[in-house]
């Protein structure tokens, strides 16, 4: 390879460093794109993810986030699991986690991995470059399918055919004028497996989300108490959810990772629900040291963890759940009352509420006594 083939000795480094999928686009994003988004803002299906709207501009247009702009370098790093995700969802015992976060924070693997890349560009090109990860207001997916590592599926998620659902992306943005791939196209067809398997039916029609009702943007973003119509539904998830990737048909072509930080950890991949339910701050520091579900704090994560106890159908771990009456956190509280309302026989519930309930101060917590008293 020569310097008069850098799209060749990009790709070829790219590979080298750990990337498993390298492509090219241009800097812009088609008006399709930036409609979509436009369209998703103004429903008010992005929630509570106010950042969304805030830089929307700079979303949808590539430019506008960086005028020197001119090619993006798609990068697409495999995160495969070994194991169906979904078979943990009957284990009444245990917690199921989203694939993506039983080990480390993946951010810092691609964001070491792109300034890598960007620091040999730099030297071999001088060219001038930006790295981005999912922290940035980057249409990432868009992107990727420009640049041919794969198309968005009915659920609005990245499908590959090397990789199936299993794609962290990161995007080197750079002033080298490289001629772009070619772009995936649509191979959905008239499946409808995502669409139909997602449990609070957030999809409102094929290629559009409504994250208020997905169960990953409830147990990851929503930083509130979850709204009632949806508990039942979360079953044992806890952090996320990947009912719609795990299904798709595509996967069969996917192959487990080979990145040892993206391996799931033995204890994330089906802890047991009463363990988790003891875990105080520090404890949750300590053992979620350097995952993502760190991020959401301790508080959100007991309120995930009291709602699955709750939907487990064991009575006997209300002794685990009465505790949490008294935590210092409202959230917390809240959802274990609700807990406390599906495990307890209805006497014995209200016998509770008669000694708890006049002593909560919180008024969102109180909503959660007296709402689950009127539906028993």
């Amino acid at each position: 390879m020569s310097a008069e083939d850098p799209k060749a000795e990009i790709r070829s480094k790219a590979l080298a460093l750990g990337f498993d999928a390298v492509g090219f686009a241009p800097a812009e994003l088609g008006s399709q794109a930036a409609e979509g988004l436009r369209r998703f803002l103004a429903d008010g299906r992005h929630g509570d993810m106010g950042w969304l709207e805030a830089r929307a501009e700079q979303r949808s247009a590539p430019r506008a986030l960086w005028p020197e702009a001119r090619s993006v370098i798609v990068l697409g790093q495999n995160y495969g699991p070994a194991l169906n995700p979904m078979e943990t969802l009957n284990d009444t015992e245990a917690a199921t986690i989203s694939v993506y976060a039983r080990n480390r924070d993946y951010h810092d693997l691609v964001k070491k991995r792109l300034k890598a890349l960007g620091r040999w560009m730099a030297g071999r090109y001088g060219c001038a470059l930006k790295v981005f990860v999912d922290t940035a207001p980057v249409m990432e997916k868009p992107l990727a399918e420009r640049a041919g590592l794969g198309w968005q599926g009915k659920h609005s998620n990245l499908v590959s055919r090397d990789f199936g659902s299993w794609l962290f992306l990161g995007e080197v943005f750079t002033d080298m004028a490289l001629a772009p791939d070619t772009a995936e196209t649509d191979h959905c067809g008239s499946c409808r497996a995502c669409l139909d398997i997602c449990p609070t039916d957030a999809f409102p029609a094929p290629y559009q989300l409504d994250a208020r009702r997905c169960i990953s943007y409830l147990t990851i973003e929503s930083k509130g108490p979850i709204p009632r119509e949806f508990r039942a539904a979360m079953g044992n998830r806890i952090y996320g959810c990947d009912d719609c990737l795990a299904v798709c048909p595509w996967n069969k072509f996917a192959q487990p990772t080979a990145e040892a930080a993206l391996t799931a950890r033995e204890d994330l991949t089906a802890p047991r629900l009463v363990a988790l339910a003891r875990l105080d701050d520090a404890a949750f520091r300590e053992h979620f040291s350097g995952s993502p579900i760190k991020r959401s704090g301790r508080n959100r994560f007991l309120r995930n963890v009291l709602i699955a106890l709750g939907n487990s159908g064991q009575g006997t771990v209300s002794r685990e759940v009465t505790p949490h009456l008294s935590d210092p956190s409202p959230l917390v509280r809240g959802a274990a009352v609700w807990a406390l309302s599906r495990l307890l026989p209805a006497e014995d519930f209200k016998d509770l509420a008669a000694a708890k309930a006049a002593l909560e101060t919180d008024p969102a917590v109180q909503e959660e006594w007296s709402l689950s008293l009127s539906e028993m």
